[in-house]
């Protein structure tokens, strides 16, 4: 699972369960109909399983579920539920295989969700799940340990236009019994329960092949038909790239990706059928602020690195999201090369020191570890551990552990134990530095990167003969910015060093500066805009940068009053990112510019205040939510829309949410106004505003 999306908490994989070790569940055929206006699956699932060992019963983890069958090898059995696990009692005799048909249904209260349902606009409409971290055993009785892997047969019946997406290889689409299609799925190879998914909705598709003849097929919205060459940008470049670079054929029969509304994270690797944001959907002027590439190396590294070698639990974390960060990284640098790498990786040192120095570092062997130590510290490690084997050892290594433990799960152990025998090298240290340490290594950091890296080794150089009082020497750094300086250096300069920049010294930059990057640097950094940089500034609303003209429309209208209607002019048919950060800025200054569209001013406050609905993504309806309160606009619609949003099912949309909540009711008259919406809304919606005040 990629972290980004605000700041990613740890999935909290420490809390495993107890593995079921004198059983093998080798194979399940699953049937399942979701009841889109009841919120509710009902199902069924066939398991065939092997006794290890004498044992007197087997169980399935299975989350507040109501059973109708439950049948062993045809025949009634004894069975008890307490709402967590279902036991099936009977004296299994080692050797011998058998049938379970299990017959249920459930509402589940997580891992799958029902989005705009109950909204106004049909294409809206979806389904789909979350296993890592919530469970699939709530809505399919199964395993939340990740040891007990499982071909998996999947079959889903849904009403009609809907389209099913899911693990496996598409075989039929065949008419149900009442008229609704039953689509059906199947695997070859095993795979962890957590890792089951599927999404309902809309979709159109790309189909691609990778050169070893994988198909590769690439959903979106139909339309968003003008965004899949942008949002799926080097797709099969990454494919290609990991199969040569691991040393390992994909696993799966084929890949597949589906955007969803309001998805919990950027993405989830399910096995074969990465599921993720739609935010992330995006034309091509996005593509400088916001795109899918390392989202997307990520989660599809991860089919190697979780999904075909799995963690025995939690302690091993990093075997996960170390590896597929870490192979993310190497995508990235075949795409956009050396220097996007090595300044990705100082960016993150320089976080993982700072954790460090604040005695925040964590181990990356503790399975409560934040996600910066298990993705960036892990990515960190497998750096220095190629370095230290070598390259050619290094790929030994990675190639022999996925080789001998495919479809099964590992320790770290493991993996050393394979990477010892390939390079020949004693690895105590390395885990001891790397692994086991909560430090984070800087100075090794920096010097790696001072060695492989020539615009990082004149940035440290440059960083030495510094203080924050020092003001750059104007020769010097030009010196530096005109020798073919990569990008990387140019942006960090002026994000780090702006104040210390002389006027006449970022003149000259403003001046001979084309690069887009760059010039968003400045648009962020600068904190006001001085009249001698206003006609830079106000070139910088053409970019092709959805992020730098958001910036610079905001810091223009700040500093010059009296062009104010001129800048509003030039972006107002502008949206922006998917979170439509451009139009959401607009809306709210052409609200407070006093003489601006006064006749329009209705209509804009009206469309600012739809963006706190439901039907929206929760960046969309963060931002409105802000603005509105910023400029004191909020109303009893906003109220409404807020309050309903405390029980959102994204923990940070839902954090956000709760509190500007608690802010509002600390001003009077908005307390007032809360508490006449609250009284119009159900009960259930009103459990975190209870909390906080006393109803009537």
């Amino acid at each position: 699972m990629n972290r980004v999306w605000f700041l990613f908490m740890f999935l909290g994989l420490s809390a495993f369960s107890q593995h079921q070790d004198k059983v093998d569940f080798i194979k399940a055929t699953v049937v399942i109909t979701p009841d889109l206006s009841e919120e509710t699956i009902s199902g069924k699932v066939f398991y065939d399983f092997h006794i290890l060992q004498n044992v007197d019963s087997v169980w399935l983890d299975a989350k507040n579920m109501d059973f109708e069958k439950v049948r062993l090898d045809d025949k009634r059995v004894k069975w008890n539920y307490d709402d967590k696990r279902l036991v099936i009692k009977n004296k299994f005799k080692k050797g011998v295989d058998h049938k379970l048909f299990i017959q249920y249904s459930c509402t589940p209260k997580q891992t799958v969700y029902f989005i705009g349902l109950d909204d106004d606009n049909p294409d809206n409409d979806q389904v789909w799940t979350q296993g890592q971290g919530k469970y699939t055993s709530h809505w399919l009785p199964s395993f939340d340990d990740m040891e007990e892997k499982v071909v998996f047969n999947m079959n889903i019946q849904v009403d009609f236009p809907f389209r099913v997406v899911t693990n496996g290889k598409f075989n039929s689409y065949t008419q149900g019994p009442v008229k609704n299609p039953v689509y059906s799925f199947s695997m070859e190879n095993p795979m962890s329960s957590y890792l089951l998914a599927f999404a309902i909705g809309k979709y159109d598709k790309q189909e691609l092949k990778s050169e070893s003849g994988v198909p590769i097929d690439n959903y979106f919205y139909p339309k968003d038909s003008l965004k899949v060459e942008p949002t799926y940008r080097y797709t099969k470049k990454i494919f290609d790239f990991f199969e040569e670079e691991i040393g390992v054929d994909y696993p799966w029969q084929n890949y597949k990706q589906i955007p969803v509304h309001d998805f919990l994270y950027a993405g989830m690797e399910n096995t074969g059928a990465t599921i993720f944001s739609d935010a992330y959907v995006i034309d091509s002027t996005a593509f400088i602020d916001r795109n899918y590439v390392n989202i997307n190396a990520h989660e599809m590294a991860h089919q190697w690195f979780g999904n075909l070698v799995t963690e025995k639990d939690g302690n091993h974390h990093w075997l996960h999201e170390g590896f597929a960060t870490y192979y993310a990284y190497l995508a990235e640098k075949n795409i956009f090369g050396e220097d996007h790498f090595y300044w990705k990786l100082y960016d993150t040192a320089r976080q993982l020191y700072k954790m460090s120095q604040e005695e925040k570092g964590e181990s990356l062997l503790d399975p409560k570890a934040s996600s910066l130590t298990f993705y960036e510290k892990g990515a960190w490690a497998l750096v220095i551990l190629r370095e230290k084997v070598g390259e050619e050892a290094f790929k030994k290594g990675i190639k022999s552990y996925l080789e001998k433990y495919a479809y099964k799960n590992v320790t770290v152990d493991d993996f050393l134990k394979e990477m010892e025998e390939a390079s020949h090298q004693n690895l105590d240290d390395y885990k001891s530095r790397w692994l086991i340490s909560t430090e984070f290594p800087w100075d090794d950091a920096k010097t790696y990167l001072a060695r492989k890296n020539e615009s990082l080794k004149n940035y440290f150089f440059l960083q030495d003969q510094l203080d924050w009082s020092t003001a750059l020497d104007d020769e010097k750094l030009m010196w530096l910015w005109n020798r073919e300086t990569p990008k990387p250096f140019k942006t960090h300069l002026i994000s780090e060093y702006h104040s210390q920049i002389q006027n006449s010294t970022l003149q000259r930059i403003f001046q001979n500066e084309l690069s887009l990057e760059v010039r968003q640097a400045l648009a962020i950094s600068i904190p006001q805009v001085k009249p001698e940089f206003k006609t830079y500034f106000e070139s910088f609303l053409q970019d092709k940068s959805y992020v730098t003209q958001e910036y610079t429309l905001f810091k223009l209208w700040e500093a010059f009053p009296e062009s104010r209607v001129g800048y509003l002019n030039k972006l107002e048919d502008v949206v922006g990112l998917p979170n439509k950060n451009v139009r959401l800025l607009w809306l709210t200054l052409a609200l407070v510019t006093p003489d601006y569209k006064t006749t329009e001013k209705a209509s804009y406050l009206e469309e600012l205040i739809s963006y706190t609905r439901k039907i929206y993504n929760p960046e969309i309806r963060q931002s409105a939510f802000q603005y509105l309160y910023q400029i004191n606009a909020v109303n009893g619609e906003v109220l409404r829309q807020l309050i309903l949003a405390t029980d959102h099912h994204s923990w940070q949309f839902r954090m956000f949410v709760r509190n500007l909540l608690d802010e509002m009711l600390k001003n009077e008259d908005l307390k007032q106004q809360i508490v006449s919406v609250a009284m119009q809304l159900k009960p259930s919606d009103l459990r975190y505003l209870k909390t906080k005040i006393e109803l009537p």
